[in-house]
């Protein structure tokens, strides 16, 4: 035997040693992950799930498909430590109410600005301090005394109910490849993002979240905790004829200096077209400048410009543009968990599936915010 055979014959020999080596090491790698709870190897996304996780997904799927619901109750409670809703429907699978959640930003300009709390109670409540102590000088030898006191709003959010109901032909229910709780939560994501979006602007309150142009409104200078500063246009459903600019700064101006760094403008996209066409003194170069990152619809006077087309267009005495800090002046309260009911009998040769989601909005810190009336005064 040549000694280019031996050599070879050795090579073969320590690959084979080395690639049975490479898989056991990967197979135990896999099972780390999978322990863990990790993406798996090879840049694939499916979880790994308990035993009692992975039957409920099971049993789940058998109740969107079949409405077969024997054992589920009991699969629910385990893998996610809770009942059936009193109404008689069940928690949807985690992965389908991220689904949801994933979609209400994209949806809806408030959903990305404002703080978002999840709670299990039907009210969220919390202080907020409206003022602070005030310092006072106590000469050489003088007996001090009290200095003011800081004083304090307690503010609360309720949540209500609402529902969506997705309608779903039974031959669908039927295709095995469909990935039906995607799918749903899709849908019902878009509906439940486009709802919401429009009551945290208009809401009133009753029933459903309030909107941020539904508190009382006053002049700025007579601005008090409980209504929403705001400053004039400078003519009745319209910028200014001559420096219109000059207003959005005296709006920037009226925010309190704490707030500015992170704030940003609320307009629609109608709004928006007319603050893209104002230009400096020189009339030469336009005020509003592109983001480059494309996260949002780019810079008017060096701040960020949100587009929620919830936002009124601009008309008399209207409320059309608002700027804030929207993380700290209104608060998104979420309900934990989102419910679900099939009826596949009201409507034949369908199946209706009603989504209940409880959720509420409101404003916590009324200095964070100010309003832009389309007004002389």
């Amino acid at each position: 035997m040549s000694a280019q055979q031996l050599l070879d014959d050795a090579l073969d020999q320590f690959n084979g040693k080395y690639d049975a080596r490479f898989k056991a090491m990967e197979k135990d790698l896999r099972e780390i992950e999978k322990k863990a709870g990790r993406p798996l190897l090879g840049g694939g996304s499916e979880m790994h799930l308990t035993g009692e996780q992975s039957e409920h997904k099971k049993a789940f799927d058998m109740y969107l498909r079949k409405g077969v619901d024997r054992g589920l109750s009991e699969l629910q409670q385990k893998a996610m430590q809770s009942g059936s809703d009193p109404d008689g429907g069940y928690l949807i699978l985690p992965e389908m109410d991220k689904a949801i959640d994933r979609i209400a930003p994209t949806v809806s300009a408030m959903y990305r600005l404002a703080n978002i709390v999840e709670t299990g109670a039907a009210k969220w409540e919390k202080l907020v301090k409206t003022s602070g102590m005030a310092m006072r000088r106590v000469a050489d030898g003088a007996t001090g005394g009290e200095t003011t006191e800081p004083t304090f709003a307690k503010v609360s959010v309720e949540v209500y109910t609402a529902e969506v109901e997705p309608w779903v032909y039974n031959e669908t229910l039927e295709d095995g490849f469909v990935d039906l709780g995607n799918d749903l939560a899709n849908e019902a994501g878009i509906a439940f993002a486009e709802g919401a979006g429009a009551e945290f602007i208009t809401g009133n309150g009753v029933g459903k979240a309030r909107g941020i142009l539904s508190y009382t409104a006053v002049a700025n200078s007579a601005y008090a905790w409980g209504s929403v500063g705001y400053v004039v246009s400078g003519k009745s459903a319209a910028f200014a004829s001559v420096a219109p600019a000059d207003k959005i700064i005296n709006l920037t101006a009226a925010l309190p200096i704490a707030y500015r760094n992170n704030a940003s403008f609320l307009m629609n996209d109608a709004t928006l077209a007319v603050c893209r066409q104002m230009k400096d003194a020189s009339g030469q170069y336009y005020l509003w400048q592109a983001d480059a990152t494309k996260r949002f619809a780019g810079m008017l006077l060096g701040f960020p410009v949100e587009v929620d087309n919830n936002m009124p267009d601009i008309g008399a005495a209207s409320y059309s543009v608002a700027f804030g800090d929207f993380k700290r002046a209104y608060a998104i309260v979420n309900r934990t968990g989102t419910t679900l009911i099939r009826d596949n009998i009201t409507a034949k040769g369908t199946t209706k599936f009603n989504f209940r989601k409880r959720f509420g909005g409101g404003i916590t810190n009324f200095e964070a915010i100010r309003l832009m009336r389309f007004a002389t005064s």
